[in-house]
């Protein structure tokens, strides 16, 4: 260990994906347009129907704050939709939840190579643990040619649990041979916080998902614009 790196409170940092290094609208307003319109065969009735159980408006492409989607897995938005895809499986539906989700345009927080590169460069272990399935989270990550800067990528479905639950979070630390104390939590939803806080990691809210600063407030030990104010905060 480095005189810096002795000297500092942290040494690693796990990244929610989607509302924290994506911005969330621009990513998943355009996928849950497509995916209702594409399950309803373009009939916009029916699809602002099952918008409006799932918690996203088609009138105006935007997600309710309190949409399950926002911070669920595709099993938890299998289930909602269940009852309005009559004859489809929820494995089925899942199956083309990840496929859209692959294809879901992708708006970087900030500019994604050298925010990594420079938290890389201090020394810091870096990982990414999202309710997303691990196939579309590696597609994003791909695309947008950071998948090489991290340590350890977890989906929901990669064996650990998901979200609010420490799995994802804990196994990140047993990857990295971090203490979960000498880690940070970095998420935009109470779901990102509440797990950070339950694997004794210190946690960091950020403001380019749909939550206020008064949602994450109560479950962080700082609320950020986005994840370019992080790396002042760490050092």
């Amino acid at each position: 260990m480095t005189s810096d790196q002795s000297s500092r409170n942290y040494d690693a940092v796990l990244f929610d994906k989607d509302g924290t290094l994506f911005d969330f609208a621009a990513t998943w307003e355009a996928w849950a347009r497509s995916f209702l319109l594409r399950m309803t065969n373009a009939d916009l009735d029916r699809a602002i129907t099952i918008g409006d159980h799932i918690g996203f408006d088609m009138r105006v492409n935007q997600f309710r704050p309190d949409s399950e989607v926002i911070a669920g897995t595709p099993a938890d938005v299998a289930a909602l939709l269940d009852p309005h895809l009559a004859g489809m499986g929820q494995a089925e539906i899942i199956e083309i939840l990840n496929e859209e989700a692959e294809r879901a345009p992708q708006a970087e927080a900030v500019p994604l190579i050298p925010f990594l590169d420079g938290l890389r460069a201090a020394g810091f272990r870096l990982g990414v643990a999202t309710n997303d399935a691990e196939g579309p989270a590696l597609a994003h990550l791909g695309a947008a040619q950071i998948i090489d800067r991290f340590d350890f990528i977890a989906g929901f479905d990669s064996g650990h649990g998901a979200k609010p639950g420490p799995g994802q979070l804990l196994a990140f630390c047993r990857s990295v041979s971090v203490e979960p104390s000498r880690a940070v939590m970095v998420g935009d939803s109470t779901h990102d916080l509440i797990a950070g806080r339950a694997a004794g990691m210190a946690t960091i809210g950020v403001l380019t998902g749909l939550a206020e600063a008064g949602d994450l407030a109560p479950y962080a030990d700082a609320v950020l614009p986005d994840i370019g104010h992080l790396g002042q905060w760490l050092i």
